[in-house]
């Protein structure tokens, strides 16, 4: 009921207005259970009496930011998923001072 409550919620509903809910009451004697689907036609199931609802809704928000993220390299026409070569994860990252910090040093 708590993760029905996050989904009916006016600021989630605000910040996805294509999320559609649909609550099916079980008869039977299985476990409470969530499925979400995703708009790639993925499901997840979730144990509903087992996983707390801010996890859930934490699991759904990172696979939501993922399939934007999949989406933005597809539509730039890159290859998905990414794949970086070894060499370069060993390689050091450039430095990234703020301005202000270098302008001090002077």
């Amino acid at each position: 009921m708590e993760f029905l409550a996050q989904c009916n919620a006016p600021k989630a509903k605000e910040s996805n207005p294509s999320c559609a809910v649909q609550v099916k009451r079980r008869t039977d004697d299985e476990p409470p259970k969530i499925t979400v689907t995703f708009a790639n036609g993925v499901e997840e199931v979730f144990d509903a009496t087992a996983t707390p609802a801010q996890s859930i809704r934490t699991m759904i928000l990172e696979k939501g930011r993922m399939l934007e993220t999949e989406q933005m390299f597809r539509d730039a026409g890159e290859a998905w998923p990414v794949l970086i070569p070894d060499e370069e994860l060993t390689q050091p990252a450039p430095g990234t001072k703020p301005r202000k910090a270098e302008e001090k040093k002077q």
